[in-house]
C-alpha cells in the first residue's frame, strides 16, 4: 500500500499541464503542436482573485485535460514578497509581456491566443465559473 500513494501521485502530478515563462518558446510550441496559447498575468501572493482562479479554474482536472491537448501555458507573475521572485530574466520577460498585452496592470487577466500572439478572448477579473465553463467559452471561441 504505501508504493501505492506515491504512485498514484506521481500519475496525478504527471497529468497537470506546466505553465512556462518563455513566451516566445510557447509561440513556437503552439505552432508546432496547432495549439492555442492561455497567457495568465497574475500576482501569486497576493493577488487573492488570482489565487481563487488558479485553485477554482486552472488547478481543476477538467481544465488540466482540456490544457494538456489544447493549449500552451504561460505564467507572467508579478509576487511582491522577494522568496517569491523569478529570475531577473523571467522578471524582464513578464514586464515586456505587461506592456504588450496588460498595459492597464490588471489582476487577474487571461487571454486567449493564437500562436502568433494574437488575442482572441480576454478575461479581465476572477471569473465565478466552473472549470467546465471556462473550457467552454475557450472551444466556443475556437468553434469546437
Amino acid at each position: 500500500m504505501r508504493y501505492f500513494i506515491p504512485l498514484l501521485l506521481g500519475v496525478v502530478l504527471c497529468m497537470s499541464a506546466a505553465w512556462r515563462t518563455d513566451f516566445a518558446q510557447a509561440k513556437t510550441d503552439a505552432a508546432k503542436q496547432h495549439k492555442y496559447i492561455i497567457l495568465k498575468f497574475s500576482g501569486s501572493d497576493w493577488c487573492i482573485p488570482c489565487i481563487r482562479m488558479e485553485k477554482k479554474i486552472f488547478d481543476q482536472e477538467a481544465f488540466q485535460q482540456y490544457a494538456k491537448e489544447k493549449l500552451i501555458l504561460v505564467n507572467a507573475d508579478f509576487p511582491r514578497q522577494k522568496k517569491n521572485m523569478p529570475a531577473e530574466d523571467v522578471i524582464k520577460a513578464n514586464d515586456a509581456l505587461a506592456e504588450q498585452y496588460n498595459k492597464s496592470g490588471h489582476f487577474p487577466l487571461t487571454l486567449l491566443l493564437d500562436a502568433e500572439g494574437k488575442i482572441l478572448k480576454t478575461w479581465d477579473g476572477y471569473k465565478d465559473m466552473t472549470p467546465e465553463e471556462f473550457v467552454k467559452e475557450i472551444k466556443g471561441v475556437l468553434h469546437e
